[in-house]
C-alpha cells in the first residue's frame, strides 16, 4: 500500500455517468472524498487521498456500468496515481487520450471517454 492523492474532474455526461467513473476507480483509490451526486453541475470532481490497494491485475468488466454520454476525465496527481487511474479507466470504457501535462512532483492527463 502507498499514500497517494488523486484528483478527478469530470465534465460531460451525467452525474450517474461520474458516478461510474469515480465508483470504477474506488478498488484502486479506495472511496473518495465525496461522490457525485448534483444533477445540475456540468463538472465534477473526486478527491481520492490515503492508502491505496495495488493496482489489481485485471479489473472485472461486469458491474462497472455504461456511460451515456462522453466524458471528459482529468486526472491530476502523482505521476504512479495518474498512470494507476489511467490504466484502470483504459480498461473499463473506451478511452482516448487528449493530452498530458507534468511538473515536478505532479501529472496531469486527459480522457475522452466514450460510451
Amino acid at each position: 500500500m502507498s499514500r497517494t492523492e488523486l484528483t478527478v474532474t469530470l465534465s460531460g455526461g451525467s452525474a450517474a455517468d461520474a458516478l461510474t467513473v469515480v465508483r470504477t476507480l474506488e478498488p484502486v483509490f479506495g472511496a473518495p472524498n465525496e461522490l457525485p451526486s448534483d444533477e445540475q453541475a456540468t463538472v465534477h470532481t473526486a478527491t481520492f487521498g490515503g492508502d491505496t490497494p495495488e493496482l489489481p491485475p485485471r479489473l472485472p468488466q461486469s458491474g462497472v456500468g455504461h456511460l451515456s454520454a462522453p466524458v471528459t476525465a482529468t486526472v491530476q496527481g502523482t505521476p504512479e496515481a495518474v498512470e494507476k487511474a489511467s490504466d484502470t479507466l483504459a480498461r473499463a470504457f473506451s478511452a482516448d487520450n487528449q493530452g498530458s501535462a507534468s511538473g515536478d512532483q505532479e501529472r496531469e492527463r486527459q480522457l475522452l471517454l466514450q460510451p
